[in-house]
């Protein structure tokens, strides 16, 4: 599944061929996603410019004259910019034609989504599918020590473990499953403690910890475990750096100690028992 470090490499790559372009059509091929995309949306966007594409979460946000276009790759979803010339692929849902380029929602097992919010409707963090997401792990508010406040106050009596407490997006957004394990071992966490133990310099390590994991991660262009490429069709390298994630009974790149293998609400946990002790 994509997540924080992949949709912010995609971002990174649409950005510089869309930003100040005309839209000119959208063509549905198969909008049943996880939820319709809206099938007036050719009508609404037709001759309007991209002024801007953000990301929350893991919601890329487009920028029109009267709104947002809200973009979520789902569990198998890629963005690429391609020539409008291309033949269409098998699962391509939903193309975004531009003058000579197109931008393309491939996505195999349709849980992407394709959301218009009008500015009409109020801000676009407004947006139910926004607002109670986390603070951002790039923003001011997550920022040197900010950050350790943010997952020490959050994480006050909470006896669920501090993996599922990030996964769960509520304190700070986009540490999916891969970078939970690679920013609790950076920190020297175990997956199991909970949440509500944690020690203001564990916070401090952990906020950290999720900073830098995160930005290595988009840095090498994110993780592709099947599916996810780029917006230039290539895969993302992360997987070579992990220190324990899909590393199991292999020695710790620290102290040589085999790394454990857990399941955690039915996700695989990493962790080494020497580094992360509880």
């Amino acid at each position: 599944m994509p997540e924080l470090p992949e949709v912010e490499v995609t971002r990174l790559g649409i950005q510089p061929h869309l930003e100040g372009r005309k839209l000119n059509a959208v063509k549905i091929i198969d909008g049943r996603l996880r939820w319709p995309v809206p099938s007036n949306l050719s009508t609404l966007l037709s001759g309007q410019k991209v002024l801007g594409i953000e990301r929350r979460g893991k919601y890329l946000l487009m920028e029109f004259d009267t709104g947002y276009l809200l973009l979520h790759l789902g569990m198998t979803g890629t963005l690429r910019v391609l020539p409008s010339s291309d033949l269409l692929k098998p699962h391509d849902r939903v193309t975004f034609e531009f003058d000579k380029l197109s931008l393309r929602l491939h996505d195999p097992r349709k849980f992407g989504a394709v959301l218009w919010h009008s500015k009409s409707s109020g801000p676009v963090q407004n947006n139910a599918l926004l607002q109670k997401l986390g603070v951002e792990p790039f923003s001011p508010e997550f920022a040197g020590e900010l950050g350790a406040q943010v997952l020490y106050r959050d994480s006050r009596k909470r006896s669920v473990a501090v993996k599922q407490f990030l996964l769960a997006g509520q304190a700070v957004v986009g540490v999916g499953n891969i970078y939970c394990s690679e920013s609790l071992f950076e920190a020297g966490i175990h997956p199991a403690k909970a949440a509500g133990k944690l020690t203001r310099p564990q916070c401090s390590r952990l906020a950290a910890a999720v900073r830098l994991i995160l930005k290595k991660a988009i840095a090498a262009g994110g993780s592709s475990l099947k599916d996810f490429v780029n917006s230039e069709g290539d895969p993302g390298h992360f997987m070579v750096q992990t220190k324990v994630y899909d590393r199991k009974d292999q020695p710790c790149k620290v102290c040589k100690t085999p790394i454990k293998q857990i399941v955690q609400a039915q996700r695989s946990s990493y962790f080494c028992p020497q580094c992360q002790k509880r």
